[in-house]
Parts: structure tokens; C-alpha cells; sequence
């Protein structure tokens, strides 16, 4: 480990203990050259998540990617970035929680459906549009009639 403020490639580790978040491995470390102490931070690289298109192409989970597809589906809608940053959050982790290192496109697709059904019925539509591929306005119209017939169905109203 290099000194920050000597650049002297020789240091020692003084204490090493778990970070307060227990995601990290905090260690002080002295320089054998300067004698200042520092501390450094040792995390566990993420595995890799890969998306499995439909092709059968395989591409890194992209969050990005994930976020502009629900600021799309969700423009002009009474929904906040920090909501949307919290569906990504919450599909990553779900993801990751299953401990596989491949998700379908198709079942990334289904998860964000799921959370946009629940906050905005417009946003879910616009999505399902896309994902679903609609070609023309009758699969509109089936998609609203079971929405309709779920949210019925849910308020336990006939």
C-alpha cells in the first residue's frame, strides 16, 4: 500500500477491524518511511450481474440502462427521481438477494412492471407498451381491461 503522503510503497497494518456498515474491512496502517498513519478501506468486489436478452446475447446489468427505461415510462408523471432510484435499488438487490449471476430480460422486464403497478398506472402502460412490444391498440386495450379487472378485484368492488 503506497503512503498518501510520502508515496513510500511500504506500509504496515496497525488494527483491522470491521466498518461500522460491515460492508468493509477498515485497516490503520502506518508508513515505515514517514511514520504517519492512515486508514484504508477494503470492500468485496460485486459479482458481476449478466441480463440475458431474448436474442440469447448476454450483456452486464446496466443501472443506467434500467433507470432511463422507468424516466421514459414515468416522464411527466407525478413520480420523483429518487422514487425511480429506488425501484433500480430495490430490483438490484432483489437480484442479487437470489444469488444468481444472470437475470433474464424478460424477468427484469416483469420486475419493473410489478413495482410501476403499484405507483402509477400510466407509467406501467408506457413501459408495457414498450417491453411487451404492443403493435397495435387492441393489446392496449386488453392490457387496460385487466388492469381494470385487478384493480376491481383488489377494492373488492363487482
Amino acid at each position: 500500500m503506497q503512503c498518501p503522503y510520502c508515496d513510500y510503497e511500504d506500509t504496515k497494518v496497525i488494527d483491522s477491524r470491521l466498518s461500522e456498515s460491515k460492508d468493509a474491512v477498515r485497516r490503520r496502517r502506518e508508513c515505515l518511511s514517514c511514520g504517519r498513519r492512515f486508514t484504508t478501506y477494503e470492500r468485496r468486489e460485486p459479482l458481476q450481474i449478466m441480463v440475458v436478452k431474448r436474442s440469447g446475447e448476454r450483456e452486464p446489468f446496466d443501472r443506467g440502462k434500467l433507470r432511463a427505461g422507468l424516466e421514459k415510462a414515468c416522464a411527466k408523471r407525478p413520480i420523483s427521481g429518487e422514487t425511480i432510484d429506488l425501484i433500480v435499488d430495490e430490483i438490484e438487490t432483489e437480484i442479487r438477494e437470489r444469488r444468481r449471476h444472470e437475470v433474464t430480460s424478460r424477468r427484469l422486464g416483469d420486475m419493473v412492471l410489478l413495482k410501476l403497478r403499484h405507483i402509477d398506472m400510466v407509467s406501467y402502460l408506457r413501459f408495457a407498451s414498450v417491453y411487451r412490444q404492443y403493435t397495435d391498440v387492441d393489446q392496449f386495450r386488453s392490457e387496460l381491461m385487466k388492469l381494470a379487472g385487478s384493480r376491481l378485484s383488489n377494492t373488492g368492488a363487482r
